[in-house]
């Protein structure tokens, strides 16, 4: 039967990944507009800020050509690397990092050389300067938005350091407008277009940092969200079958997910475990935004008690034929190795009142209190209630037994009730 949920997930990752592809295409020819125009400034002015400028910019021109030869190369699978190449995108992000850092030690070096003649500034210098500052502003902004809107670490990565780029940048446009108006003045020596120097490299050092700190988290397999995380094991724990997530851990590839899950089930059928799993699944994918692999090692329960419910008709242990009519349930923990009753309570039925769909909400409210067994006077199959406890695992027995010892009884009697299972456990990999 064909996944149509991990089909269009597919689908809808392979549009994404064509839209980051056609942005860091953009970003590329931008850095290179930008450079070319500040490099050119930077010559006919002489100004020192304008020259950083352009180094960062020349840095970011051949981030952004890496970017876009790694995102074509991120998404392939080979035999050597069958799960893909995603983490590129990460390791794209950590050589960004290193690409800032130079233009850093550029900026560093030509700033703490001896002071030269006073820049000619013109007022083409500061518009052009200034547009360029608007142009990159608007495609740091567009950029953070798709990233955000893909899970792109990438792009989001791109946005920012574009938005470190507009602060610079506004500096540059500060410093070379002061020596337009002939308002330069020096600070121990040091001249406003060293200064303004200086002021870049701390925005590209702590930008440069940012992105090798969270690059570097990835490679390293750090753990994906705290919020994420308990958001998939709630989702796997909603499922009636499942009666312990004993682990659940996740990692980060480029702006991928992968998870993997070891649950315990409430049945000893691999088949039915198995569909449960792919059931989990598919609800982990369809709420969960860029999830491409899912492990979910599942194995029967090993108990050492069973809980049995048994309806009764008055609190001294007589049987009701009833489900939901039943005025009250004896709920039993017993242990295996010896059958004998470890705890015993007699319950009222919260839902005695109900006019319609009492028989469904009192199964429901049995699963909830983990119930293995409900020992029942009268068949109800093709009923509600049965669905609802064939669904959470809960078996059925039904008994001649007319007292609440007797039907605790008869559970034992089961050839198939045993400490614990022997069946082993078994993995399911969404692909």
């Amino acid at each position: 039967m064909m996944d149509t949920n991990g089909a269009h997930t597919r689908e809808t990752a392979g549009e994404e990944t064509r839209q980051i592809q056609r942005i860091a295409s953009y970003g590329f020819l931008l850095n290179l507009g930008l450079t070319a125009m500040k490099a050119t400034l930077a010559i006919f002015s002489g100004s020192l800020a304008i020259t950083a400028s352009a180094i960062d910019s020349a840095t970011d021109s051949v981030a952004s050509l890496v970017l876009y030869i790694g995102l074509k190369l991120s998404n392939q699978k080979t035999a050597t690397f069958p799960f893909g190449l995603y983490k590129i995108e990460n390791l794209l992000s950590v050589v960004m990092a290193f690409f800032i850092f130079f233009a850093g030690y550029e900026i560093a070096r030509h700033a703490f050389s001896p002071a030269r003649m006073p820049p000619e500034i013109s007022l083409a210098t500061i518009l052009l300067v200034s547009a360029g500052t608007i142009a990159t502003f608007i495609f740091g902004q567009y950029a953070i938005a798709a990233g955000r809107r893909t899970g792109s670490p990438t792009l989001i990565a791109e946005g920012r350091h574009r938005q470190a780029d507009v602060l610079a940048s506004l500096v540059v446009v500060v410093s070379i407008s002061l020596n337009y108006f002939s308002l330069e003045f020096n600070l121990y020596g040091i001249t406003v277009d060293q200064i303004t120097a200086i002021l870049v490299l701390l925005f590209i050092a702590r930008t440069g940092w940012e992105l090798l700190s969270d690059g570097m988290r990835v490679l390293l397999d750090a753990s994906i969200d705290h919020e994420t995380l308990a958001e998939i094991q709630k989702i796997i724990e909603s499922e009636p079958m499942v009666a312990e997530v004993r682990s659940l851990v996740g990692r980060n590839a480029g702006r991928f997910r992968f998870i993997q899950a070891a649950v315990s089930m409430r049945t000893d059928d691999l088949q039915k475990a198995h569909g449960i799993s792919e059931k989990i699944t598919s609800k982990i994918r369809n709420r969960v935004p860029h999830v491409e692999r899912v492990f979910i090692h599942y194995a029967p329960q090993a108990r050492e008690y069973v809980r049995i419910a048994v309806p009764l008709s008055n609190p001294d242990g007589k049987m009701s034929r009833h489900l939901g009519e039943s005025p009250y349930f004896a709920i039993a923990r017993l242990r295996l190795n010896d059958h004998q009753i470890e705890e015993q309570d007699i319950v009222e039925n919260p839902y005695i009142d109900l006019i319609k769909g009492k028989g469904i909400r009192v199964a429901e409210w049995l699963v909830a209190k983990n119930v293995d067994w409900i020992v029942l006077a009268e068949e109800m199959k093709n009923k509600g209630p049965a669905y609802v406890f064939s669904d959470a695992g809960v078996n059925i027995l039904v008994v001649p037994a007319t007292d609440l010892k007797k039907a605790i009884t008869s559970v034992f009697e089961q050839d198939h009730l045993t400490t614990a299972s022997q069946a082993p456990p078994q993995t399911l990999d969404d692909e």
